[in-house]
């Protein structure tokens, strides 16, 4: 059973990041720059969730453009704080044949997720693939994918809030926090 006394522990021992004003100018800064790429592609947009469920829900909305609307639900953390084997809970739909494909999703980690997400979605005939993220985190190894939209960049610790969670606790936060070192 959740103990929100340890949630709220958690949240005390964090340090914040970045401020809910500052996500959301990069949100705002992000739909300008999709706008000005997809406008005109009638793209189908895939959030990954869950974590992307917080910024598509403000990113959406701002994207002032015909498109259609789906999710992928595939994980490689669960609620650990380490990434493992990638598990598709909901594989991409069948109607990415033929279409311009923007997924987004919370954070561009180490880059496995996404990659997956794209080689699959390329498998299944997709025109086009674009992928917006959140946050990308500095990593010190290469990634295998680069995002093509990114919000915010992030140095290389545990993040959560904005969709992100860790141990499971605050995807609701309008901010964003790293984990205790």
């Amino acid at each position: 059973m959740p103990d929100p006394r340890a949630a709220w522990e958690f949240l005390r021992d964090a340090e914040r990041l970045r401020s809910s004003e500052e996500v959301s100018l990069a949100i705002r800064r992000l739909a300008g720059e999709i706008t000005a790429r997809l406008s005109d592609a009638y793209p189908l947009v895939l959030t990954v969730m869950n974590g992307a469920l917080v910024f598509s829900g403000q990113l959406l909305p701002m994207l002032r453009f015909p498109l259609d609307m789906d999710y992928v639900h595939v994980t490689r953390y669960g609620n650990a704080v380490a990434g493992g084997k990638i598990e598709w809970q909901v594989p991409p739909p069948a109607g990415v044949h033929g279409r311009s494909v923007l997924v987004l999703d919370d954070i561009l980690d180490g880059g496995e997720t996404m990659r997956a997400i794209r080689d699959e979605i390329l498998a299944m005939g997709a025109e086009a693939f674009h992928c917006a993220v959140l946050v990308n985190k500095g990593i010190r190894r290469a990634k295998p994918i680069r995002a093509d939209f990114v919000g915010l960049e992030i140095e290389d610790r545990f993040v959560f809030g904005c969709g992100m969670d860790a141990k499971g606790y605050w995807r609701n936060l309008p901010e964003i926090y790293a984990m205790k070192e």
